[in-house]
């Protein structure tokens, strides 16, 4: 211990070396004992998920799957006074479904609070309707498709372009989000569609920590911006880049607000038509129902590569 100490000692400042933050109201159940999860929470879901196999059967499918439910407390103390404590419930549901000779087969899954809000009925139909479809096989050649892609898979995408948003990256000319010749493409349009990413750690529903929880330092996070508060953030506003991700040091060195990453990410603006309209209007194009092993291959254009599934 006295060694590692000294060692400490003689290392000198890390980069971010921020003051520690202070002044952040205690949590009032900070010295409660952690929450806890059982497996009461599958009580009603259990059932209908039991039914939905039952239908998946009589129907000619298999299906396979999980579901798992956790409960994280987080407890944040510092030299400094703060005493902050966080709940973050995460459940996920994963299903897929196979025709009887295993030709077939589509997946879907769903991230949840507590189940109360998912229905393994209406994800066994969608996945009988998905099998139905892979039953007509045509070839195309490759080229460029209009491509249509729900929720799940447009969310798939969004984590990859929030985890190259940090500043300092862009500043340096290492992502997408570089501006040639210097700088960072913050103001620039995105995109013609009016969308707007952005984050709010009381979003109903994807609710997470309103403080920074960072358990080690780097180009968008550090350990000393730790109990920062996290507020309400657009990333991008009506299709134009608004923010990128800074800590404290971060944001000296960019001269840019400062922005915490947050734990979710909302996207809005995209219409309200539901995926089988857009279908139905789209004259030649593809549906791309999940992604998979998605990788990056080029940060300066955020290329990604990966695989598919549904026969695609």
């Amino acid at each position: 211990v006295r060694e590692a100490e000294e060692a400490a000692r003689s290392a000198g400042p890390a980069e971010d070396a921020q003051p520690l933050v202070e002044g952040v109201p205690a949590s009032p159940d900070f010295t409660d004992a952690p929450a806890e999860t059982s497996s009461a929470v599958f009580g009603d879901f259990a059932p209908a998920l039991g039914e939905a196999f039952a239908r998946a059967r009589a129907g000619g499918r298999e299906l396979y799957g999980f579901a798992s439910h956790e409960l994280t407390s987080t407890y944040l103390g510092t030299s400094t006074g703060l005493r902050l404590r966080h709940d973050q419930p995460n459940g996920t549901l994963e299903l897929n479904a196979k025709s009887p000779d295993r030709s077939r087969s589509a997946w879907a899954g769903r991230a949840t609070r507590d189940f109360k809000d998912v229905d393994p009925a209406a994800l066994d139909a969608d996945l009988a309707v998905r099998l139905g479809w892979a039953e007509r096989r045509i070839g195309l050649p490759a080229g460029r498709y209009e491509t249509l892609l729900p929720p799940t898979a447009v969310a798939d995408l969004l984590i990859y372009q929030q985890w190259n948003a940090a500043a300092r990256d862009a500043v340096e000319g290492r992502t997408v989000f570089s501006k040639p010749g210097g700088g960072t493409r913050l103001g620039e349009t995105l995109s013609r569609l009016p969308l707007t990413l952005r984050s709010d750690p009381n979003e109903p529903g994807l609710e997470s920590a309103p403080f920074v929880i960072a358990h080690s330092s780097g180009d968008d996070s550090s350990v000393f911006d730790n109990g920062l508060p996290v507020g309400p953030v657009d990333w991008v506003r009506d299709g134009k880049l608004e923010r990128l991700v800074t800590t404290r040091h971060s944001a000296g060195l960019t001269r840019l607000p400062v922005a915490p990453g947050a734990g979710n990410l909302i996207l809005d603006g995209g219409g309200e038509r539901s995926l089988e309209e857009m279908a139905a209007s789209t004259g030649r194009g593809l549906l791309l129902t999940c992604l998979w092993y998605i990788r990056e291959v080029d940060p300066a254009t955020l290329l990604l590569t990966g695989l598919t599934r549904d026969g695609v």
